[in-house]
């Protein structure tokens, strides 16, 4: 089956993807494969595939906010996709969980406007829990802080004049922000798939501890390769387990 919006055809896709939302980065792990080799460049989709420790996969992009992100997930499940892992940034909300650190998300708070559209209000989006298992236990295995719970997927980057409610979504025990685990937790349990993702923070969302916002550093450059390779290394895990 042809994916037109992918550009690739359903029979070159494997049942494990990882997926993030740079193509830069996207090409960046399908340097770790064996047997890489790039299917497509649609917009900012961006396929790869290849071989780690003897596993398949595909390293697919999807770009900024969960519309176009959910359009990328929604045609590798269609493609067979069956696993799904998202690797990008986040804002912290707590000091304890400083830039350079690793979050695995449980779930994800709907504060986006696509998933609204997709299933009812109060309806959660939540995590493969085996992923999440996988993902927190191999990223335990490097040096550095790893947190594992829950995330909240905004729309917005820069603010306007309604404000976001981070001080709540902090009091409530979030961990950190970022724009699309809630689409694809929500895609990946309407459509039978199973998906999680790992976080590397690179700064702060809560404005009582903001800095000017860098994620090009030095300490956010080595938590991004440390995600990816722990993303990888969940993968095998699952698919041997």
């Amino acid at each position: 089956m042809y994916l037109p919006i992918l550009q690739v055809n359903s029979e070159d896709l494997p049942p494990y993807a990882i997926v993030c939302g740079d193509p830069r980065r996207a090409e960046a792990i399908s340097t770790k494969l064996t047997n890489a080799a790039e299917l497509a460049f649609a917009r900012e989709y961006r396929t790869f595939v290849g071989e780690y420790n003897g596993v398949k996969l595909a390293v697919v992009s999807h770009g900024v906010g969960s519309a176009g992100a959910a359009v990328c997930f929604e045609e590798l499940i269609r493609g067979g996709v069956t696993t799904l892992i998202r690797v990008g940034t986040a804002g912290s909300y707590s000091a304890d969980h400083p830039a350079g650190s690793l979050i695995v998300s449980t779930a994800a708070v709907r504060a986006e406007g696509l998933t609204k559209q997709l299933v009812p209000d109060g309806f959660p989006a939540v995590a493969d829990s085996a992923i999440v298992d996988a993902l927190f236990e191999t990223a335990k295995e490097s040096e550095g802080i790893v947190k594992k719970g829950i995330t909240v997927t905004l729309d917005v980057f820069f603010n306007g004049v309604v404000e976001v409610p981070h001080k709540q979504f902090k009091a409530a025990g979030a961990l950190a922000v970022e724009m699309e685990i809630a689409a694809l937790y929500i895609v990946a349990t309407l459509r039978g798939a199973r998906a999680g993702a790992i976080l590397a923070l690179d700064g702060y969302a809560d404005s009582d501890l903001a800095a000017d916002y860098d994620p090009h550093t030095d300490v956010v450059a080595n938590a991004v390769e440390r995600e990816i390779v722990t993303a990888l290394g969940a993968i095998v895990k699952l698919a041997k387990a």
